[in-house]
């Protein structure tokens, strides 16, 4: 086959390929975590960032064994390499980004925080809103007396 480059070409490419479906999908599924800000859309992005930069760090590793090899490169492998280079460092940034939840629930849900994902086991759960206390039993004695009369 006439792919240029030199016996890692092959591999190369064939992780590059990987790299870029993976990310894509990682990012798919951090634009889902930022639309729905829960520990659940948190733990799907977090997961397949990491899967999908450890195959791009994989890429990375071979982009920079292909020019440590040498040989002749077109102008269009030297381009994908460039590229899978700087995926890797921005794919290493976007991990720490999602995972910045473990020092402080200030950046996110927070792995920790209570009122995310049930809390401990046996605690007392707390509403969170709606129509609670004694202004629902006033609505409720209110719509009785209204239905009586």
């Amino acid at each position: 086959m006439g792919f240029g480059g030199n016996g890692a070409t092959m591999f190369f490419l064939v992780f590059a390929l990987l790299a870029s479906v993976l990310g894509i999908a990682s990012k798919v599924a951090g634009g889902t975590h930022l639309r729905a800000w829960r520990n659940d859309s948190l733990a799907a992005a977090g997961s397949s960032s990491i899967v999908a930069w450890a195959v791009t760090a994989l890429a990375f590793g071979l982009a920079c064994k292909e020019i440590n090899v040498g040989g002749w490169r077109g102008w269009r492998l030297k381009i994908v390499e460039a590229l899978i280079i700087i995926l890797a460092f921005t794919q290493l940034l976007y991990v720490m980004l999602l995972h910045a939840g473990i020092f402080s629930s200030r950046y996110g849900p927070g792995y920790g925080d209570p009122e995310y994902g049930g809390g401990a086991p046996g605690a007392e759960p707390v509403p969170k809103g709606g129509v609670t206390g004694t202004r629902a039993n006033d609505l409720t004695a209110s719509i009785d007396i209204s239905v009586l009369q």
